[in-house]
């Protein structure tokens, strides 16, 4: 096992969290699966730092992420990184209450991206990404407002169904 580090303290952070309160059965599909997979990043980040890159944890977690590759094709799921710039562009006060890393990453003007699955909020800098922004993304993913807006027949469901219609 090794030393007690920050990033484990992040991953009991991630794994103390759940969905117990919500229907996940009335979630917009695509949004729950970009939030399924931020998450899945979040982890996989952090285990990185917390772990050594071959340990069981990590493989799994990179086999996962490769795999939902294909599954990104697949529905509407690739109109997501384009409604969060329709958002950014169109509905600037919904874009402003989401989650940040959806902001970085899906915004085509942010350098931030998934690098070897890893989040990357600088392409530029080699230090690991500071904790204080994993507390953050985490909250803002379990926000009780985040998630009741992500119901097909909540605010961002509604949005994302009228982009979708329009794309």
């Amino acid at each position: 096992m090794p030393e007690e580090n920050e990033f484990l303290q992040v991953l009991d952070y991630l794994y103390e969290k759940n969905l117990m309160l919500q229907d996940t059965s009335g979630f917009n599909k695509v949004l729950y699966f970009y939030v399924i997979d931020s998450l899945a990043h979040i982890d996989y980040t952090a285990g990185i730092y917390a772990y050594n890159y071959a340990s069981p944890k990590n493989i799994m977690g990179a086999e996962y992420l490769r795999w939902r590759v294909e599954e990104e094709k697949k529905g509407d799921r690739p109109k997501f990184p384009g409604f969060i710039n329709w958002l950014r562009d169109n509905h600037k006060e919904k874009f402003e209450t989401l989650p940040s890393l959806w902001q970085m990453i899906y915004d085509s003007e942010d350098e931030a991206s998934y690098r070897s699955f890893r989040i990357v909020l600088d392409p530029d800098s080699k230090s690991p990404v500071p904790v204080k922004y994993f507390y953050a993304m985490i909250d803002e993913f379990f926000d009780p407002d985040f998630l009741k807006s992500i119901y097909d027949d909540a605010s961002l469901g509604r949005l994302f169904a009228a982009y979708c219609t329009k794309a």
